[in-house]
């Protein structure tokens, strides 16, 4: 009786585990070119794509598309960037016609120390290393500074380092050439990257340790660009693992930080925590000072979108777009000091429900819509912002990450960087009509 008990037991923890399991993975879809969503103010296609999962269909095949992480497309519109995470390459297409101009590549080794910027002093390696600057990295993000002139990019990690627990390094493109001019180091897994709204400043957000890379790129000389803090989000990471076995550093990182945006003003700094309860990190850019959480949206905060004194952001998990006007946030986080006060609960958020695994957001020109690249739901959203409401989706390749949108919001990209059973290593493009 007992053994039957046990079998029961086993195969009822079985049955759960493998429903699990087909809930965190979803199937995988290609979908068609053609498929799009309208409605009776907006049309959205489905174009064109880059992939690397199919080499019977050469008229799309790339394979330099290898874990598209983001997707950036020049304040120009003459070209785009994609950043391929496992390949360590960025790859840049021409706008127009999608050819390919250029593989950026970031692998570096004792030829290449002529790049790299001066020590900061900030940021200090655990382990000896024989070649430190010896490595591929892996690119995450993208930013554009100077009026597009140069492309900032950071590494996820050093390639010898397999639990991104060293400093990892971050490439400055020049877009006229199309290649790197310099290099500089950073805190451990560098995921965002964001420029402030007036040029000149600049923050790498670091997954890895709580901590924010602020810097100075006022001047036009790459030479003088430089750090000016590290700050920490209430406690830094004391990171020592195993650097012969891996670890899952995608969860063991403190408040998993990520988006990461300048507010319009130049007042603060603020960056989305998608884990340890969630929240928004404020730095207060004139004391460069870190003052708290506002805490009191959905957690699991993944992208920050400012536009027009509102802010926006995505919900990862559960798949939600919420927005406050800036001003009501303000007034809530106002008590905010970093000592004392270190949390508040900031309320009254508007929010749209989207399909699951809301990722990367971006508005259309006007700011009457958000796009929304839904990891999960293998599909781009549309929100009417006005409403707050789904208006509909549009089938991509399993499972988009990145999106940018064109200066004229008539063209959108995604990537979609896959997952461990498969799925992505496609760059998708969709055409928007606003009728």
């Amino acid at each position: 009786m007992k053994n039957k008990r046990l079998l029961l037991i086993t195969l009822t923890l079985f049955t759960a585990t493998m429903l699990c399991a087909q809930k965190t993975q979803p199937s995988i879809v290609h979908p068609k070119l053609g498929a799009s969503f309208s409605s009776e103010k907006i049309k959205v296609t489905f174009k064109a794509r880059k992939q690397h999962y199919n080499f019977r269909d050469t008229a799309t095949l790339d394979t330099d598309i290898h874990s598209p992480k983001s997707v950036n497309i020049h304040p120009s519109g003459a070209k785009y960037y994609v950043n391929s995470l496992e390949g360590g390459k960025t790859v840049v297409y021409d706008f127009t016609t999608n050819k390919k101009l250029k593989v950026i590549d970031h692998t570096f080794n004792s030829q290449h120390s002529n790049l790299w910027a001066p020590k900061s002093g900030l940021f200090r390696f655990r382990h000896e290393y024989k070649t430190p600057d010896s490595f591929m990295g892996k690119p995450v993000e993208s930013t554009f500074s100077h009026q597009g002139r140069y492309l900032w990019i950071p590494y996820y990690r050093r390639s010898y380092d397999i639990n991104a627990q060293e400093p990892s390094a971050m490439a400055v493109i020049d877009t006229q050439k199309d290649s790197i001019i310099r290099l500089f180091e950073t805190g451990p897994l560098p995921k965002m990257v964001a420029t402030s709204f007036d040029g000149k400043l600049l923050a790498v957000t670091h997954w890895g340790d709580n901590t924010i890379g602020l810097m100075d790129i006022s001047s036009t000389n790459p030479e003088n660009w430089k750090y000016v803090s590290c700050l920490v989000v209430d406690y830094k990471l004391n990171l020592n693992f195993s650097q012969t076995q891996k670890v899952d550093r995608d969860a063991n990182s403190g408040y998993c930080l990520r988006g990461t945006t300048f507010t319009e003003d130049g007042k603060y700094l603020l960056v989305g925590c998608m884990g340890g309860g969630g929240g928004i990190a404020v730095i207060d850019l004139a004391q460069k000072k870190y003052l708290g959480r506002a805490m009191g949206m959905m957690p699991n905060v993944r992208h920050l979108l400012i536009k027009d004194n509102v802010l926006f952001m995505s919900i990862n998990n559960k798949g939600y777009i919420q927005q406050m006007s800036l001003d009501t946030f303000y007034a809530k986080i106002k008590s905010l000091d970093g000592e004392k006060v270190k949390s508040v609960i900031v309320d009254g958020w508007q929010s749209c429900k989207v399909p699951a695994g809301a990722r990367t957001i971006n508005m259309s020109p006007k700011g009457d819509y958000i796009f929304v690249a839904c990891n999960s739901g293998s599909c781009l959203a549309i929100v009417d912002v006005a409403s707050m409401k789904l208006l509909g989706t549009v089938p991509a390749d399993s499972y988009p990450v990145g999106l940018d949108i064109s200066a004229n919001g008539k063209y959108l990209f995604t990537t979609s960087q896959g997952r461990r059973n498969g799925g992505g290593n496609a760059v998708d493009i969709f055409e928007v009509e606003y009728k």
